[in-house]
């Protein structure tokens, strides 16, 4: 039996996402880690060395053109995802693309289309999406009739190099934007409706970020089968460290909720953790169930799990229309939020 060929892989960025991922195409057999880009030379060098000592760049064209690789990894901000995208699939690579796809909507269609035409595969890092506990979630909310309820929030307090991480990401986009295409897509897999309109209000509680950016936002959208989802989200030290966790959906049959007590606000590991599924029936008869996914996958773990699909999409030829139709649906109902904050308005879908 022939073995299956490597599908070298190239990681541009190397943050908190980009080093988990690299660990992840290092320690799976399908994939070769050929090289790390970041401009961070401590950053690239550190994890070169927990590596085994692959090679390292500064310049991703240059990178790129030197070691030809079969896939890039990117996980840079978001304002650079286009132009790196872009670039890869010229240069005869698939690609693994953090959220969100781009900063606009035409950007995220332009990538789908390079991909198109190159028959290369393009896999956006919706980490959740590979979560078990969250799937389970999406699952039992589908039964909880129409229209729906859901509410949902991801407010983080951060210090130090975690909040120098994101004003430089408020640089490009507010936190509704980059965190709330995670949690949009989860109600959009649960309704499977179309969104209709959204509305949207921010604040900037900081003098630290441009003063046309805010670090605090909250949008409501409306689906056409009537179901509506609440989403908020901020970063920053004045965060709170109670009012941040909220993932639940309510219908006509009952109710869905994840339950953990016991997270900080400031660990972003805890914003995708669960201890418990709480599934309330309004049929008073039934009881309360509660499921236990104490053994889920940690991060690293999770990470793992991506990186596995996105081999599996490129040696089976997986289509991914819709994975990436649903990645572009996600990001237009957040980038409309943001419209609606700054024109203080509704925005039709």
């Amino acid at each position: 039996m022939n073995e299956l060929k490597k599908i070298k892989v190239l990681v541009v960025g190397v943050g908190n996402m980009g080093k988990s991922h690299a660990i992840s195409y290092f320690n799976n057999d399908g994939f070769e880690l050929v090289g790390l880009v970041a401009r961070s030379d401590e950053a690239k060098n550190k994890l070169s060395a927990e590596l085994g000592g692959v090679a390292t760049f500064s310049d991703y064209k240059e990178a790129i053109k030197t070691t030809k690789p079969d896939a890039v990894s990117i996980n840079t901000y978001p304002d650079t995802h286009e132009e790196i995208a872009l670039f890869s699939i010229e240069n005869n690579a698939h690609i693994f693309l953090e959220k969100p796809m781009a900063t606009t909507v035409e950007g995220a269609e332009k990538i789908k289309k390079a991909a198109d035409q190159n028959s290369k595969k393009v896999v956006i890092g919706y980490i959740l999406r590979h979560h078990p506990s969250w799937t389970k979630f999406i699952t039992l909310a589908q039964k909880l009739g129409k229209p729906l309820v859901m509410r949902m929030n991801l407010n983080q307090q951060s210090y130090g190099d975690l909040w120098n991480t994101h004003k430089m990401l408020m640089a490009s986009m507010s936190p509704i934007v980059d965190c709330g295409v995670h949690y949009v897509d989860i109600m959009c897999q649960m309704t499977k409706s179309q969104p209709i309109k959204v509305y949207a209000s921010g604040v900037n509680l900081t003098s630290e970020i441009d003063p046309n950016m805010y670090n605090y936002g909250m949008l409501q959208v409306t689906f056409a089968d009537g179901s509506i989802g609440w989403y908020e989200s901020g970063w920053g030290p004045m965060m709170s460290k109670t009012a941040y966790f909220v993932k639940d959906v309510i219908g006509p049959e009952g109710s869905v909720s994840i339950i953990e007590p016991e997270t900080k606000s400031s660990d972003i590991e805890d914003h995708v953790k669960t201890s418990q599924l709480l599934f309330h029936h309004t049929d008073g008869e039934k009881l309360d169930e509660y499921i236990n996914t104490e053994t889920e996958p940690n991060h690293q773990e999770l990470c793992d799990l991506e990186q596995a699909f996105f081999l599996q999409a490129i040696r089976e030829n997986v289509n991914l229309d819709e994975h990436l139709n649903d990645a572009i649906n996600s990001l237009k109902i957040v980038l409309a939020a943001d419209t609606s904050v700054r024109e203080g308005r509704i925005v039709e879908l």
